[in-house]
């Protein structure tokens, strides 16, 4: 389990989640995303990751995904939901050559002025999400329209092989 979960920490740890000089103070008159912006935000977006991408399809809220690192090959599949207090999850099955394990990574959204701020849940510092106006360096600009998941998920599916989730012991 800790390597499908170690895979997906790696897939979300871009450079904004390993840069402390990314990390902000959240403004006192920041307030928490609407469902519907959160919504409008991922919808049917790819998450481009350094070693993989996540896509949010807006249909059934399908999320897909795979990894590919140096040491672990993995996808997923699942739902992304979000919730009335700025929240997207990610709520899926990864699949590695270890198994098959059940993950939820969320992430909560504030805005102050136009200005985005995230957090990974539940210990994750805020940082600047994406800048008014946007900067070169946002993580917001790694969310692509382009479908980065659905052709490379057959062939990830593929490599991996079949897996089955742990017995409960």
């Amino acid at each position: 389990m800790l390597t499908a979960i170690a895979t997906l920490a790696l897939a979300l740890s871009g450079s904004t989640y390993e840069a402390t000089s990314q990390d902000a103070v959240l403004p006192a008159s920041a307030q928490a995303m609407t469902a519907g912006e959160v919504h409008e935000l991922f919808s049917n977006k790819s998450w481009k990751w350094e070693n993989g991408a996540g896509r949010m399809k807006a249909e059934g809220r399908r999320f897909s995904a795979w990894v590919d690192g140096e040491n672990d090959k993995s996808w997923a599949e699942g739902r992304w939901l979000v919730t009335k207090t700025g929240q997207m999850c990610l709520d899926a099955t990864w699949h590695s050559a270890s198994g098959a394990f059940p993950a939820r990574t969320c992430f909560s959204h504030m805005v102050d002025g136009g200005t985005i701020y995230q957090k990974r849940e539940p210990d994750g510092k805020w940082f600047v999400f994406r800048h008014v106006p946007p900067q070169d360096g946002d993580e917001a600009n790694t969310l692509l329209a382009t479908d980065l998941v659905s052709g490379r998920l057959k062939d990830m599916k593929a490599a991996v092989g079949p897996t089955m989730q742990p017995s409960k012991e």
